[in-house]
């Protein structure tokens, strides 16, 4: 029995000792897996991010001007009375502020009457005096008239059209007020408010380190997180040369094209200025590369193994970055399992 044993012991001995030396003679090395990606010539464009809220560059509140009966104008594309969010044409009466007393005192036909009085008389006095019949004081005297019947009938006019509040432009009503039909409200009351934003302004503010490089009529795309698939065009129109001493940045402003009005005012939007861009370059994703003592740095394989590149980068935005050294045409990119890789490490490619 102790022979058995012995045996058995023998035997174990053995076979572990040939299973640590079988292990630590294979010198196999493992390959890892990665993911590769062929390079290909892309666009790029490198540039600054900034986000603000957009503002409608024509809005105008309206108000009250004189005294009178409200009464809200029809709309004839409706057949009701004005409401929010009524489209509407520069010129078109939103409401009356009907005032009889006062359209009485204004004397309107009183005022034309006298002016085309004092028209023919002018016209008189000039024939007169053309053929001696009138002194040059006669003919200045009927001037004078003529110009104060027109001073007094515009005048009139202007009068008359305060008791309407009329759309300045092209427009969408966006507020208002309600008062109570037939009621006499007194002047300097809040109307109507009006906004056109077919097209609309953003201000930004941008890092100290870009102001070099913003410049007017640089090209922006803007976004809505709301409407990630609307990207809508703009442009800068005005950079200030300042920076503020509390966030050490500096004003921009740009003009957004909104020919669909997607974009409302008041929404918070993210504005891409492009201040570079190629049409072809070596574009790779930015984290893909690692910084190292030799500089920047990526793998590419190469007959099975992972080759290590330094590179140096041209254009850059958050997610790529132009290669202008290091890399070329066709190289098989590592994009996935680069961590851990080294020089001429075995790899294994996989999808």
């Amino acid at each position: 029995m102790n022979r058995v044993i012995k045996y058995l012991l023998l035997v174990g001995i053995l076979v572990l000792a040939g299973c640590g030396g079988q292990q630590g003679d294979t010198g196999v090395e493992i390959a890892a897996p990665v993911s590769v990606e062929e390079i290909k010539y892309k666009p790029i464009e490198e540039f600054f991010t900034s986000t603000g809220t957009v503002k409608a560059i024509l809005e105008a509140t309206l108000k009250s001007e004189t005294s009178g009966f409200y009464r809200l104008a029809m709309n004839p594309k409706t057949k009701q009375p004005f409401a929010l969010g009524d489209v509407v044409e520069k010129g078109q009466v939103i409401i009356y502020l009907d005032n009889p007393e006062l359209e009485s005192s204004i004397m309107i036909e009183s005022r034309l009457l006298e002016l085309e009085v004092s028209q023919q008389e002018l016209e008189k006095q000039k024939s007169l005096y053309e053929k001696g019949g009138a002194t040059y004081r006669e003919l200045k005297n009927a001037e004078k008239n003529y110009m104060n019947a027109q001073y007094n009938y515009e005048n009139a006019k202007i009068q008359l059209e305060k008791l309407k509040i009329s759309a300045p432009f092209d427009g969408v009503i966006v507020d208002l007020p309600y008062y109570t039909p037939r009621t006499k409200n007194d002047a300097g009351l809040r109307m109507v408010q009006i906004m056109n934003y077919s097209n609309l302004y953003l201000d930004v503010n941008l890092p100290a380190k870009s102001l070099g490089e913003i410049r007017v009529d640089q090209p922006v795309r803007v976004m809505n997180y709301s409407l990630p698939d609307d990207t809508l065009l703009g442009k800068i129109t005005q950079v200030s040369p300042a920076l503020d001493p509390d966030t050490r940045s500096f004003k921009s402003s740009i003009v957004i094209d909104n020919p669909d009005w997607r974009l409302r005012p008041g929404m918070f939007t993210k504005a891409e200025i492009i201040v570079a861009s190629k049409d072809s370059a070596i574009v790779i994703p930015k984290d893909i590369i690692l910084a190292k003592r030799r500089g920047k740095t990526v793998f590419i394989v190469d007959k099975g193994a992972a080759e290590e590149r330094v590179i140096s980068t041209g254009l850059e935005n958050p997610e790529f970055v132009e290669v202008t050294n290091g890399l070329k045409l066709n190289d098989r990119l590592v994009v996935k399992g680069f961590e851990t890789l080294r020089h001429r490490s075995k790899v294994r490619i996989v999808r």
